[in-house]
Parts: structure tokens; sequence; C-alpha cells
């Protein structure tokens, strides 16, 4: 059962409506996107995944990764050195901080998005069309293990 059942109900409706089969190994890739607030990597999926499905290629969850990003249903995250990370539970820009040793992410609220970009399209001149903020440090445990 999932922890997150309205964006999992969003991402299976985004799936019918374009007219893609929704498939048990899909939906429990949908379940991990849902329920995660890890930004998990295509591998962490894979891995969760393979536990109800042992017969599960990464080439299938590659696909359905790259088929929700393509229907607006999860938010990429590049990382030089550190791959692509996914966000389903919040699909759309926000701020993420990252931990420069553990790489764990975080969504802290912030609510001044809206009005930054709109600042940002006023003194340049841009049409936005998408935002990325990312702060970078140590998280809380990755400070404790220093001190």
């Amino acid at each position: 059962m999932t922890k997150n059942p309205e964006r999992l109900q969003a991402m299976t409706a985004a799936l019918r409506e374009s007219g893609h089969r929704l498939t048990p190994q899909r939906l429990a890739v949908l379940e991990v996107l849902a329920d995660s607030r890890q930004h998990p990597s295509v591998e962490a999926i894979f891995g969760q995944v393979r536990q109800k499905f042992p017969t599960t290629s990464l080439a299938t969850i590659y696909k359905t990764v790259t088929l929700l990003k393509e229907l607006g249903q999860v938010l990429e995250l590049g990382f030089a050195g550190w791959g692509s990370r996914y966000d389903g539970h919040k699909p759309y820009p926000h701020p993420h901080v990252i931990c420069t040793r553990c790489g764990a992410i975080a969504d802290p609220q912030f609510s001044g998005m809206d009005r930054m970009a709109q600042e940002m399209e006023a003194k340049s001149g841009f049409r936005l069309a998408s935002h990325r903020l990312d702060f970078f440090g140590l998280c809380p445990a990755c400070q404790a293990r220093q001190d």
C-alpha cells in the first residue's frame, strides 16, 4: 500500500491518459517514486522493484522513469559525478538541499520561489520555461559524524 495515494493516482492517470499500459512493474516504479522523499537513482528504484518482481530489468526502470519525466510526473535532478536522481513526490521546480558528503537530498519549504522566478524574468528579459535552485552543504547526520 502506498504512503502517497494522491501522487500515485496522478501518475497512473497521466500514463493512462497518454495511452500507456500500467503493468505491475510500472506500477511498482510509480509506487517507489510516489512514496520516496529521498530522490532515488534509477539503480535504487531498480533495487526496490526487484524485491517484488525479480525478473524486472534495469531497462524497464529507465524506460518508465523517462516516460514519467516526459509526462511531467517526475523531476530529474542531474549531478556531475553523481548521476541523476528523481523526484516523484514533487515533480515541479522547487529548491533542494544536497549533502556534499553522503548525497542526501532534502526539499525545504521556500515560499519565495515564484517571486524569485518573476524577478529573474523581469530583470533578464527571459521568459523562463523552468528553473532549478540547489544548495550544497553537509546534512545534519554528516555534521554529527564530523564533530
